[in-house]
């Protein structure tokens, strides 16, 4: 019995160390968090209503820039930037979603792009590309955030 008493008294003295963990400092796993956290990437894309029933990340992804880039070429197919700019066939813009389903655009020129007049262009642009349909911004972490991209948008069709 004394045996008895005596094991249960031992390993209670080294069980105690089981309870003395340290507690981690709040500050310390936050930064941990930041660092393991992949900034340039979102976890889902930006969508509009149309790509939402596709459940494939990749497919959505494809659906959402197909439709853009269509929605753009629509839009600028009623103006005359492929008559004022006959050389023109393709433009590249640089979109942004911001979390608040907010849409820009702004026309990305070569750095030596004198050929063009990109104020002229980037009115157009302004002024044609208004209207969209509503746009789920990309989600990091749950929470909506703002994404950048550039798209090829084909100018003349011919």
């Amino acid at each position: 019995m004394k045996k008895a008493i005596a094991l249960f008294l031992v390993s209670l003295c080294f069980s105690c160390q089981y309870f003395e963990k340290k507690v981690p400092n709040e500050k310390e796993l936050l930064d941990k968090q930041l660092r393991e956290i992949n900034w340039n990437e979102v976890d889902e894309y930006p969508s509009v209503a149309d790509c939402e029933k596709l459940t494939d990340e990749t497919q959505r992804k494809q659906c959402f820039f197909e439709f853009l880039t269509t929605t753009i070429q629509q839009k600028l197919a009623v103006d005359t930037l492929s008559t004022l700019f006959p050389k023109l066939d393709t433009i590249e813009v640089k979109v942004t979603v911001f979390p608040n389903s907010t849409m820009e655009f702004e026309p990305q020129f070569p750095k030596d792009s004198v050929a063009y007049d990109t104020i002229k262009i980037d009115s157009i642009l302004r002024i044609r590309l208004v209207n969209f349909p509503k746009v789920n911004p990309a989600i990091k972490r749950g929470i909506p955030v703002k994404t950048k991209f550039v798209l090829p948008v084909i100018i003349k069709t011919e």
